[in-house]
């Protein structure tokens, strides 16, 4: 059994470069297979989803090379079209191989992907997208799917669904369509991938709107690309920083992703100080509460940064209010939060967590319940003084690296058990 041991109770201090986005990280990796040749993706992220998804793309036939921060993935010839349960199953990510193989090789078996219990998180957007592409596919306990020929579509999806916005991309782009896609997800990683496609010869307008549009071109080329700053891991050093009384500046970052979250810190009284490529916050005395904050696509309140966020509310001055509207199971590191004395109440019906907030939460011992949920219980730990620890940091691995470490860059006691 893996764990974090934190003695916290100090304030976090200095400046850290955070790591290459997970979340665009992963979908660039599938998009690799469609380069008949040689990707280069520097800044990619040193975590065990990233690992999962270069050992799936061996098995797919890709030869790996990484080196440091490098990953090389040489994709000239294929050997199949399956992905294994046994990766699937590990991580949500594997489900935009389905678009990805599509595009390749015009046929897919996927078995329905894994990752942290947050929710349902069906892949029936996925499904219709590729459907109206004129792909077909059956539904067992695989999904089995082929796209003889990618047809002309347009494409309105009734909710902005980051990952099938992916997967129409990644099974359009090298084809003779032109693929009109609205209410399209805005999410900084969906312009990666299409900026990322567009590097390498495919045309792909309005990334990063609520419309694109696809047009197919014969085939892509070789590429050496730069994953952008992970804006969640970058959220939550901000959030370490506030938890603990300290001053943090993340370097390396676009300010401008993390405004939605910037701006709630800003409310509560941090001093926030945004910079061309960088974020500062200090805190200093009792941080004011939240009377409501909504988790909603972006560029709202992002669900990624929701758990993390309660930690900080829970010693704030007051009584705050959180409602999650992605997910329906994201409340789970509540439940372990109540181990360090914090004062939340959850209401699953509707979706709410009545946060009232401590002037000190105690040292405990706690299990990760999924990626972000572990993210949060290392935050309150940092401001708790004492040792806690923190059981199953294999999820948290999914998605930071080197947490102990960057913990220790800015001053605190952390270290893997």
């Amino acid at each position: 059994m893996s764990s974090l041991i934190i003695t916290g109770g100090r304030p976090l201090m200095g400046e850290i470069k955070v790591q290459g986005s997970k979340n665009a990280a992963l979908p660039l990796l599938a998009a690799s297979i469609l380069i008949k040749g040689t990707t280069v993706l520097e800044r990619c992220p040193d975590i065990s989803d990233v690992a999962c998804m270069l050992e799936i793309l061996k098995t797919l036939g890709c030869t790996i090379v990484r080196e440091e921060e490098t990953v090389i993935i040489d994709a000239q010839v294929l050997k199949g079209h399956t992905v294994s349960r046994k990766n699937a199953e590990k991580m949500r990510s594997s489900i935009s191989l389905l678009g990805a193989l599509l595009g390749r090789e015009a046929q897919a078996e996927i078995p329905l992907p894994g990752g942290c219990s947050i929710g349902k998180r069906p892949v029936d957007l996925h499904l219709m997208a590729l459907r109206k592409l004129g792909a077909e596919i059956e539904e067992k306990e695989e999904l089995h799917a082929t796209l003889s020929e990618c047809t002309d579509a347009e494409i309105v999806f009734p909710y902005p669904s980051v990952g099938a916005v992916q997967n129409a991309i990644l099974a359009s782009v090298i084809s003779q369509a032109t693929v009109v896609m609205k209410n399209c997800a805005r999410e900084p990683e969906v312009e990666e991938l299409c900026c990322f496609l567009n590097c390498a010869g495919a045309d792909i307008r309005g990334g990063g709107t609520d419309t694109i549009v696809v047009r197919g071109v014969k085939e892509l080329h070789e590429i050496r690309y730069t994953v952008r700053a992970d804006r969640i891991v970058a959220g939550t050093c901000l959030c370490m920083a506030a938890s603990t009384q300290g001053t943090v500046t993340v370097c390396s970052v676009n300010p401008f992703e993390l405004s939605a979250i910037t701006d709630v810190f800003a409310r509560m009284g941090c001093m926030v100080q945004l910079y061309s490529d960088a974020v500062s916050l200090s805190r200093k005395g009792r941080m004011k509460e939240i009377p409501l904050l909504k988790t909603m696509p972006y560029p709202g309140f992002p669900t990624d940064m929701q758990s993390q966020l309660m930690s900080v509310l829970a010693l704030a001055a007051g009584n705050s209010v959180i409602r999650e509207t992605v997910f329906e199971n994201r409340f789970r590191a509540a439940y372990e939060l109540k181990k360090m004395q914090a004062d939340i109440t959850i209401n699953e019906k509707e979706q709410l967590a009545f946060i009232r907030g401590r002037k000190h939460i105690s040292p405990a011992e706690m299990r990760a319940p999924d990626l972000r949920g572990g993210a949060a219980l290392v935050i309150a730990a940092l401001a708790a003084e004492g040792r806690s620890i923190i059981e199953d940091r294999e999820y948290i691995e999914r998605g930071y690296q080197d947490m102990p470490g960057v913990i220790r860059l800015l001053g605190g006691d952390c270290e893997n058990g």
